[in-house]
C-alpha cells in the first residue's frame, strides 16, 4: 500500500502547527505568571544574524502554506508578514489551519512526480513535488518551527522535547 502525499504532507503540517501554537500559548501563560512583556520574545532571536520570534513563526507558516498548495496546483496563499503581537501570530497559525482542513486528497494525486520550479537563492531550481516535500519544505517548515520553540527555550520558557514532538 502507497501513502500519498496528501497523507504526508496536510496532517504532518497540521500537527505541528497546534504544537507549535500550543508551545506558543504555554510561553505565554509562563510570561504572564512572571510579568513578562510577550513581546520581549517576539523581538528575541538565538544569535544577532539570526530571525526573531515572531519571524520564525511566519516562515514556519509560509512553508506550511506554500508546500500544499504547491502539490496541489494552485496558487500559493499571499498574507503580508505584518503580525507583531501573538493574537496576530496564533490568527495567521489558524488561517493556515483553515487553508490545509480544505484541501481535498485528490487534489494531491500525481504530484510526487510533478516538476515545480522555485526560486532558491535567485536561481530556478526544478525538482519533483516529493523531492520539494521531503528536501526542501519539511526540513524548511521544520527548522523555523525547532527555532522558535528554541528561542523561548533559550528565554527561560519551561517547555521541553513532549511539548515539541505532539501528540494532537
Amino acid at each position: 500500500m502507497s501513502v500519498s502525499m496528501y497523507d504526508v504532507a496536510v496532517p504532518t503540517f497540521q500537527k505541528q502547527l497546534s504544537g507549535l501554537e500550543a508551545f506558543l500559548d504555554k510561553a505565554a501563560e509562563q510570561a504572564a505568571a512572571k510579568k513578562i512583556d510577550f513581546a520581549v520574545y517576539l523581538g528575541s532571536r538565538l544569535y544577532p544574524d539570526m530571525f526573531n520570534l515572531t519571524r520564525q513563526v511566519q516562515l514556519a507558516t509560509d512553508f506550511a502554506k506554500a508546500a500544499p498548495a504547491r502539490l496541489a496546483g494552485v496558487e500559493v496563499p499571499g498574507f503580508p508578514d505584518v503580525e507583531t503581537t501573538l493574537p496576530e501570530l496564533k490568527a495567521r497559525i489558524a488561517k493556515i489551519q483553515a487553508l490545509l482542513a480544505a484541501y481535498k486528497p485528490e487534489q494531491f494525486e500525481g504530484s510526487e512526480a510533478k516538476m515545480l520550479t522555485l526560486k532558491v537563492g535567485g536561481q530556478d531550481v526544478t525538482m519533483t513535488g516529493r523531492e520539494y516535500l521531503l528536501h526542501v519544505a519539511f526540513p524548511n517548515f521544520y527548522f523555523h518551527c525547532a527555532t522558535a520553540y528554541d528561542i523561548l527555550r533559550h528565554n527561560g520558557i519551561e517547555i521541553g522535547k513532549r511539548d515539541f514532538v505532539t501528540r494532537r
